[in-house]
């Protein structure tokens, strides 16, 4: 790892230290009405649709990429990953085991990316069900010091979802992969 990537784990780290109040222990099984009930059932919906367009990508087509210095698939759905275990840190949430910065470029196994997409989805999705509504509204530092309320960390969470999905979905069709609810039963 580099200087900056071990200075930035480290002081996501240390705020989720120094917090007073971090996200409960234990992950209750359904979300509560409004916000929460709301991200989750995004979350639940884009990432259903990333990992069946993940497992529906042929394992040769992993390194594709639709020019060079740009993500490849793989590189894409292990990004995703990546943010889906990092950028909860910013409001107290660990880490997943396994996965760093630089996962993009050690993981390139179709199977072991699927894998670490799905608990990539479980983490966002358990990280917003261990938020309560009056912690919504707390600041927090994310990048570069910015201040940003939890809401508006989860709601990045969900738009980067978005993102890589809406990629994910032209670099299928690029390749002559139709997503797979897109078609005609």
């Amino acid at each position: 790892m580099n200087r900056t990537t071990v200075l930035l784990l480290g002081g996501i780290f240390a705020a989720a230290a120094l917090r007073a109040e971090g996200p409960a222990a234990t992950t209750a099984s359904e979300p509560t009405p409004g916000f929460q009930a709301d991200y989750v059932a995004e979350v639940d919906g884009a990432g259903k649709k990333l990992v069946e367009l993940a497992e529906a990508m042929p394992a040769d087509k992993y390194s594709w990429r639709p020019a060079p210095g740009v993500r490849s698939v793989g590189e894409v759905y292990v990004h995703v990953a990546v943010a889906n275990s990092l950028i909860p840190g910013f409001i107290g949430a660990k880490p997943m085991e396994g996965v760093a910065r630089d996962s993009e470029k050690t993981v390139t196994d179709k199977a072991k990316i699927v894998s670490l997409l799905q608990e990539s989805i479980r983490h966002a999705r358990e990280v917003a069900m261990q938020v309560s509504d009056a912690d919504l509204n707390r600041k927090v530092k994310t990048f570069g010091g910015r201040e940003m309320t939890e809401r508006q960390v989860l709601l990045l969470l969900l738009g980067h979802l978005h993102e890589h999905l809406g990629q994910s979905i032209a670099y299928a069709r690029m390749n002559g992969v139709a997503p797979p609810w897109s078609r005609s039963e």
